[in-house]
C-alpha cells in the first residue's frame, strides 16, 4: 500500500506543477494567436486546478499526509519549470510533453490502486486520466501542422 501512497504523492506533485506551468503560460503568452492560446491554457488550467484538492483528499483517505510546499513538490515531480516567456508554440509543445508525464504517473497510480483493490480510487484516477487525455487531444490538435 505504501507504493500506492507514494505514487499518489507523485500524481499530486505532477498535477500541481502542471497547473502552475499552464497558468504561467496563460498569463504570459504573446503573439498573433494570443487569444487562441490564452483561452486554451485557461481551459486546461481551470480543469486541472479543480482536481488538486480532490487528489490531496484521496491521499488523506489512504491515511497518509499530502505533500505540500514548492520544495517537496519539486522533489516528487519530473515536470521542469518553464523558460521565461517562450513562443506560444513552444509553450503548447512543452505542456503536451508535460501532460504525457501526468498521464504516465496516473497510469502507474491506477495499476497500483487496482493491485490493492482500491476501487473508488481506481475510478477517480480513471476520471483524471480521461481529463488529461482530453488535454492531450487539445494540445496535439493545436500543434498539428505547426513548425518550430
Amino acid at each position: 500500500m505504501e507504493q500506492l501512497v507514494e505514487q499518489m504523492k507523485v500524481v499530486l506533485a505532477d498535477t500541481v506543477t502542471f497547473y502552475q506551468k499552464t497558468h504561467q503560460f496563460h498569463w504570459n503568452v504573446e503573439g498573433p494567436d494570443f487569444f487562441q492560446y490564452h483561452q486554451l491554457f485557461q481551459k486546461i488550467y481551470e480543469e486541472v486546478y479543480g482536481a488538486v484538492d480532490k487528489i490531496g483528499e484521496q491521499i488523506r483517505a489512504l491515511d497518509a499526509y499530502a505533500p505540500f510546499g514548492h520544495g517537496r513538490l519539486a522533489e516528487l515531480t519530473s515536470i521542469m519549470d518553464a523558460p521565461v516567456n517562450p513562443p506560444a508554440l513552444v509553450m503548447a509543445r512543452s505542456l503536451m510533453m508535460d501532460n504525457e508525464k501526468v498521464l504516465a504517473s496516473l497510469m502507474e497510480a491506477y495499476r497500483l490502486a487496482e493491485r490493492y483493490n482500491e476501487i473508488g480510487l481506481s475510478n477517480f484516477i480513471q476520471d483524471r486520466y480521461d481529463a488529461h487525455k482530453h488535454h492531450q487531444y487539445l494540445l496535439r490538435a493545436t500543434l498539428k501542422g505547426q513548425e518550430q
